[in-house]
């Protein structure tokens, strides 16, 4: 097995750098099927939720990790990764939007952490369907302008 990402988070504070890890941790994580390495990617302390494409959301630890061990434990389940990644930093709270690539699609995704004991602990992630893009879409017919 490929060793996990370093989360990690330095004594001078976070950066996007230790966001955009975190983030293919997490990813890293699910891909792999790791389940321990995604459990302890999750807020311990900080309340946590999450809402899967489709579902409702859910907003307790026992329910999301119960979530994510079923989705994994699925040999339908797609790998991921993220792509277009980028990272923003509030104080101790570090958000990162990316493109969710699954086998056959992409979906857009949030996924928030925060500073837990020195290293990033995910508390949210949110993935849904992205639009085709405007040029792809059919022009609507007896248009006057």
């Amino acid at each position: 097995m490929a060793p996990r990402p370093t989360i990690t988070t330095p004594a001078a504070g976070p950066t996007q750098d230790d966001a955009l890890a975190a983030n293919r941790a997490f990813y890293h994580a699910f891909s792999t099927r790791d389940f321990a390495a995604m459990e302890m990617l999750w807020a311990q302390n900080a309340p946590i939720m999450c809402i899967h494409p489709g579902w409702p959301p859910l907003a307790d630890r026992v329910s999301v990790l119960s979530s994510l061990r079923d989705i994994m434990r699925n040999p339908e389940t797609p790998k991921a990764f993220g792509r277009s990644e980028k990272a923003f930093i509030f104080g101790i709270t570090a958000v990162v939007i990316c493109e969710e690539v699954l086998e056959g699609g992409v979906l857009a995704a949030t996924n928030i952490f925060v500073n837990e004991g020195g290293a990033w602990r995910m508390v949210h992630h949110q993935a849904s369907s992205i639009a085709a893009p405007i040029h792809e879409l059919p022009l609507p017919r007896n248009v006057l302008h």
